[in-house]
């Protein structure tokens, strides 16, 4: 896989993850469970891959491993307890990480709300996890809320939820995500003119359309 380019992961940075989601409908969308544990977040980066089971010390020795610009995907199968909180997000942070997504639990979500890493994970509980596995990133395919994840591939998330893809994927993505947040814009500019949203849309004649029976897709006029 050829990583994205700096100029590409500054653009796929400033889209929306359901913009990247319309331009791409293949995308993989982890469990929506797994959601945005601090809020108004934008997360893209490639994966570093953590089994961690119930133990936050494979989460720790990959925060301090993993390049600046990685996503640590966790990965806590059947697990009860946190595997990371204030502590391995404010050491993702200070080392220049992507962000941190849990299949699984985190806690201290005050402080994680001060850092302001985006942090993911299905929620959160006061009950740490032990200490004991050395064995740090596995950097082998895991399983994020039934999807898999490889190393390297690109992991996006933001309030609305998370998304995976390769970075050929988001590649040929940015482009008619870009088109989608111009025309939606523009969309919103005119509602706020006072001009209705079927008007902006091709809404009269893809329901006359589908009521025929004929292909049809919805589409903006803008």
């Amino acid at each position: 896989m050829e990583p994205l380019s700096a100029e590409e992961l500054g653009r796929a940075r400033a889209l929306a993850t359901s913009s990247l989601c319309d331009a791409d409908k293949t995308l993989a969308l982890p469990d929506p469970a797994i959601r945005a544990m601090v809020p108004d977040v934008r997360m893209v980066g490639p994966a570093v891959t953590v089994v961690a089971p119930d133990d936050h010390l494979p989460v720790l020795l990959a925060a301090a491993q993993a390049a600046p610009g990685s996503v640590l995907v966790v990965v806590n199968p059947r697990g009860a307890r946190a595997v990371a909180g204030e502590l391995v997000a404010a050491e993702a942070q200070r080392r220049g990480l992507a962000g941190v997504v849990i299949d699984g639990w985190c806690r201290d979500r005050a402080g994680l709300r001060r850092l302001g890493l985006p942090v993911f994970a299905r929620g959160s509980t006061p009950a740490s996890g032990s200490a004991r596995d050395a064995r740090g990133p596995d950097e082998a395919p895991v399983a994020l809320g039934g999807v898999p994840v490889r190393p390297g591939d690109l992991v996006l998330g933001d309030d609305d939820g998370l998304a995976v893809a390769t970075p050929d994927q988001v590649r040929a993505a940015l482009a008619g995500a870009e088109e989608v947040e111009r025309a939606e814009a523009a969309v919103l500019a005119g509602m706020r003119e006072g001009r209705g949203l079927a008007d902006s849309t091709n809404l009269a004649d893809h329901r006359a359309a589908r009521a025929d029976g004929r292909d049809s897709s919805l589409a903006f006029l803008v």
